[in-house]
């Protein structure tokens, strides 16, 4: 079997327009986008563009868009930003248990240093009750903040459900929707949001570059301080490079949105698989509110990483990319009740823009092969 990749939600390959859109900045346009003299002018232009580029895509102003250094600094700079500035009315947070580490460890240090967090859990899919979310509010809470989809199983959280109780409580709303991007439509107003979180390698954009939507109004204390750039929230020269390259794609993303080759391989997939392994196989994650790209199945009584070790030509996940490695359940699944001989064996599947029909029936004649009795 040749090499086969099915792991792009851990990252994705540089789309080659994207390449295409970088290349003349790795020899001109290298000069301070905040200069005003014939070298800078242009690459603040570029600048610009990227920047309309990535809040067309989200429908909000450029003006709301940060770029930063990827999804972990956005989430950071959301957390620790939001807590900081807004300490004077209070010190709560609410969250999930199943959110990934860029916002668990974010919250643990907050912890130490006075914020008092609230990790809501979920259901047997992974999804949050927003009942849940608003019994835990309380006078003293800042922030709540709900991933958009959980990268290890693809459900989809009622973020739009969450926006409306906290807007009716006048609490600001973050979301990490950096596995969303591209493969569900993201509109911030829609979803009720004050702050989401873009990560440029999930999106065959470069690993390095993100960006936090922070609507017009909210309040942040910048986690780098220094000259005024990226609207006074982000300190430091603009990867200029980079930013070009995360905002052509978000310009094809926002073009491919309604391609639904990614959501029919993904149930062909499932089908095959369930037909021949019948109750061997378990679907991990909502059935129907989840990502299209997204399956995460368990071998009942197998270990996953054990199964992929046979498989050295597919590149797969055993959950997140944080936990690689790990033959322990995943975190996730373990808020979700699996049961263990379940969850051992649980494997992430996701697939991407180049990802073939050829390929998952390689994929699916592989396990059937080790699998057999």
């Amino acid at each position: 079997m040749k090499k086969i990749y099915l792991d792009y939600n851990a990252s994705t390959p540089l789309a080659p327009e994207v390449v295409e859109v970088m290349q003349p900045l790795l020899n001109d346009y290298y000069g301070n986008p905040s200069a005003l003299h014939w070298a800078g002018k242009p690459v603040k232009a570029v600048l610009h563009k990227a920047r309309k580029q990535v809040a067309e895509l989200l429908n909000c102003s450029f003006g709301e868009i940060i770029f930063t250094s990827g999804g972990s600094e956005a989430n950071n700079l959301a957390l620790k930003g939001s807590y900081i500035k807004n300490l004077h009315k209070g010190n709560h947070i609410i969250t999930t248990k199943i959110e990934h580490p860029a916002i668990i460890n974010p919250c643990k240090f907050l912890e130490k240093i006075g914020a008092v967090v609230t990790y809501v859990g979920v259901d047997q899919y992974g999804r949050v009750s927003p009942e849940e979310i608003e019994k835990a509010i309380t006078k003293d809470t800042i922030l709540i903040t709900i991933m958009h989809s959980n990268n290890e199983t693809g459900t989809l959280q009622p973020i739009q459900e969450i926006g409306s109780i906290a807007n009716r409580h006048g609490i600001t709303f973050h979301t990490d929707a950096s596995q969303s991007i591209g493969k569900v439509p993201v509109n911030v107003n829609e979803l009720k949001v004050d702050m989401l979180t873009i990560a440029g390698h999930k999106l065959y954009a470069p690993k390095g570059i993100g960006a936090l939507f922070v609507r017009k109004g909210v309040e942040l204390e910048p986690l780098i301080h220094g000259a005024g750039h990226e609207h006074g929230l982000r300190a430091g020269t603009e990867n200029t490079l980079l930013a070009v390259g995360l905002g052509a794609a978000c310009e094809i993303a926002r073009t491919q949105l309604d391609n639904n080759k990614q959501k029919d391989l993904t149930n062909y997939f499932w089908k095959q698989l369930k037909d021949e392994l019948g109750d061997q196989v378990v679907l991990n994650g909502h059935p129907q509110e989840r990502l299209p790209n997204t399956l995460n199945v368990s071998f009942v009584r197998k270990i996953g990483q054990e199964l992929l070790d046979t498989i050295p030509q597919l590149a797969a996940s055993t959950g997140s990319a944080c936990h690689a490695g790990s033959i322990e359940l995943s975190p996730v699944l373990k808020e979700m009740k699996v049961p263990e001989e379940v969850g051992m064996g649980a494997i992430r599947f996701s697939l991407g823009r180049y990802t073939t029909k050829d390929e998952i029936d390689s994929v699916l004649k592989a396990f059937k092969e080790i699998l057999k009795p």
